[in-house]
């Protein structure tokens, strides 16, 4: 069952991805999207949280404007990919954040370099190389490059996602305060650059990118609460086999070998690094039992 609510989750959040560039296709803001990303997560978790009478206090407002930052930061950049590449292109970018941790680690701690992590790296860049190989077009530079760098940003807001969790600050404020932060965002971009009329279709899109993101989180949650962190972990990956297939369904465009091939090694170089996270933790937990398990840095920026 655990299995099966993370593939629910890879579907919700390809399909999220669909609708961001269905979206944008239809003349719909950045902002826009953002606003509707966030929106039904904040309605859903506030009600809940002051129905049952839940405390909104924080247990380190450091800790969270770091993650709302690094993690609202992920989110614009990795929108902005989706918009102007190839769906299945920009969710791979999306998902090196793991590649960017081993190599942080690795940086961190050289002298004794973890040989695993080492290969992660490695095979994550020879991956990224693939994808973005020079058959990507001059005009879509600029979207690979913030597609990287949402994947960056997006390493930096697990780590803090994982601390949070150490501390004891529960999911569910995590989740709100990320997606109030998130709102918050969309509204300002809104208030600069307006907020276009984009017609049935494009609310459609706008009202799906929503439900689409707030069933993927839920479900994705529901997943890492239920067994195997490892399994779920690796198993969320699958999303971008599902972005690929709806990238070749929607605007047929069918990834060739080598893009493939790219895919194939960020999604083993991030398994890698995952099950290194995991092996570390549960060394850590044998250790000391108030040590944060893998499902902490679970908490998704898309």
């Amino acid at each position: 069952m655990q299995s099966l609510w993370m593939l629910l989750a890879s579907v919700m959040f390809a399909i999220m991805g669909a609708c961001i560039k269905l979206a944008s296709d239809l003349q719909a803001s950045l902002s826009q999207i953002v606003v509707f990303r966030g929106a039904p997560s904040v309605f859903l978790l506030l009600g809940w949280a002051l129905s049952t009478r839940r405390s909104l206090r924080p247990k380190s407002w450091r800790l969270h404007m770091v993650r709302n930052i690094m993690g609202v930061s992920s989110m614009w950049m990795g929108f902005f990919a989706i918009s102007t590449l190839p769906l299945a292109t920009a969710v791979s970018l999306n998902y090196t954040a793991p590649l960017f941790i081993a190599g942080w680690m690795l940086a961190r701690d050289w002298k004794q370099r973890d040989g695993m992590r080492t290969l992660a790296v490695l095979l994550g860049f020879a991956g990224v190389v693939a994808i973005l190989r020079p058959s990507i077009g001059a005009e879509q530079t600029v979207g690979a490059l913030v597609g990287l760098m949402a994947g960056a940003s997006s390493a930096v807001a697990m780590m803090q996602v994982r601390s949070l969790g150490r501390i004891g600050e529960p999911e569910w404020r995590t989740v709100l305060f990320f997606s109030c932060f998130v709102c918050l965002t969309g509204g300002v971009g809104a208030f600069v650059e307006g907020w276009p009329q984009v017609g049935l279709d494009g609310w459609l899109m706008l009202t799906a990118v929503g439900v689409t993101g707030l069933v993927g989180q839920l479900a994705m949650t529901r997943a890492f609460g239920m067994g195997s962190a490892l399994l779920t972990a690796a198993l969320q990956y699958s999303t971008i086999i599902f972005a690929a297939l709806l990238s070749a369904l929607v605007w047929d465009q069918i990834p060739d070998w080598m893009a493939w091939s790219g895919m194939g090694l960020i999604v083993a170089a991030g398994l890698l690094s995952t099950w290194r996270t995991y092996h570390e933790t549960r060394v850590m937990q044998g250790s000391n039992p108030a040590a944060g398990s893998p499902a902490e840095s679970a908490e998704r920026r898309v």
